[in-house]
């Protein structure tokens, strides 16, 4: 990661303005969050043309949802794509902590997508479709097309959750991952493909059961179910990107590490609070309240900040902006 510091000199020790920061700017996405990215796009667009043609040859209602969602997360992660490109521009002027947001607020505009473009549309064509049903036909070609897909978005769905798992800590279930997680490409990834297999599953239930029990109704039923699933799917993505929008902190753990890594200079009697909050995925702005040694000389103190700036850095990399403030005792 390309790094570069700057401290400033000649300031009182009891002076609340800014004594050391340390700034990072990313030049490239990571690779693992590129490739889940990509793998997505390419499993949801065949995906979705092989569901519309299905629908068209059958006339399933559910079907239609099917390829509606395919179509809507193909484009969702397109907007992942122009996020994460956004968020690698180097902070400027205008932006002088950078772009990392950009991700958070593309990923939203997905959550809104899947919530209305995804559920919404799938609820009111199931709503139409019930209002007047029609008998599937040749449902032999429903089943092969989501079988096919559900081996896509499997795949799909095991590359995001690979990557989860290289961000698992000891003792977390995947789930306490997704929620601790920074990088919204990922998660968000990983809870489309989940809702999309939930769904796979209740269309293939929908049209199973109407061609058995001969009831045009459940077909449709299972496209506003499926609508349902989105919904609920959106809802999480949204809860989860709003809080890195606001600016979500760093983990208790990691700022116990932290304050532990602060603590082991010599030349530092106490720290006090640490605030934090995320820039972008792999970007942390950092306050640390830090009381030095009474009666260090201006040189002495600036070589004290130096080498917390390199201790702080090199065991956190996602920390690339550190502050330190006068702690007032």
């Amino acid at each position: 990661m390309d790094r570069h510091s700057s401290s400033t000199a000649q300031r009182p020790r009891n002076s609340r303005i800014t004594v050391a920061e340390q700034a990072a700017t990313s030049s490239s996405a990571p690779s693992g969050t590129q490739k889940v990215i990509y793998a997505a796009i390419l499993a949801n667009a065949g995906i979705a043309i092989s569901k519309f043609i299905a629908a068209a040859v059958t006339g399933s209602a559910s079907m239609v949802a099917e390829g509606i969602h395919s179509a809507v997360d193909t484009g969702n992660e397109l907007l992942l794509l122009i996020g994460l490109r956004r968020s690698m521009q180097r902070p400027d002027s205008a932006h002088p902590f950078g772009y990392g947001k950009a991700q958070y607020v593309w990923a939203m505009i997905v959550a809104l997508s899947i919530f209305t473009l995804g559920g919404g549309v799938s609820i009111y064509h199931g709503i139409l479709s019930l209002r007047d049903p029609h008998p599937i036909e040749n449902p032999f070609w429903s089943y092969l097309v989501l079988i096919v897909a559900a081996a896509f978005e499997g795949y799909s769905w095991l590359v995001s959750r690979k990557e989860l798992a290289q961000r698992r800590r000891d003792g977390e279930n995947l789930w306490q991952t997704v929620r601790r997680s920074q990088d919204p490409a990922v998660f968000t990834v990983f809870i489309e493909d989940s809702a999309a297999l939930v769904g796979i599953a209740i269309a293939l239930a929908g049209i199973g059961l109407g061609q058995l029990l001969d009831n045009p109704y459940i077909d449709p039923s299972a496209s506003i179910l499926i609508g349902l699933v989105l919904i609920c799917a959106a809802i999480i993505l949204a809860r989860e990107i709003g809080g890195l929008i606001i600016g979500e902190s760093l983990d208790k753990e990691t700022l116990d590490q932290v304050r532990q890594t602060v603590l082991r200079e010599p030349d530092v009697e106490l720290v006090g609070r640490l605030l934090s909050m995320q820039l972008g995925s792999e970007q942390v702005l950092l306050v640390a309240e830090v009381s030095f040694k009474r009666g260090m000389r201006v040189e002495e103190l600036d070589q004290a900040i130096s080498r917390l700036q390199h201790a702080v850095s090199s065991s956190f990399p996602v920390i690339t902006k550190v502050f330190f403030d006068a702690l007032e005792r």
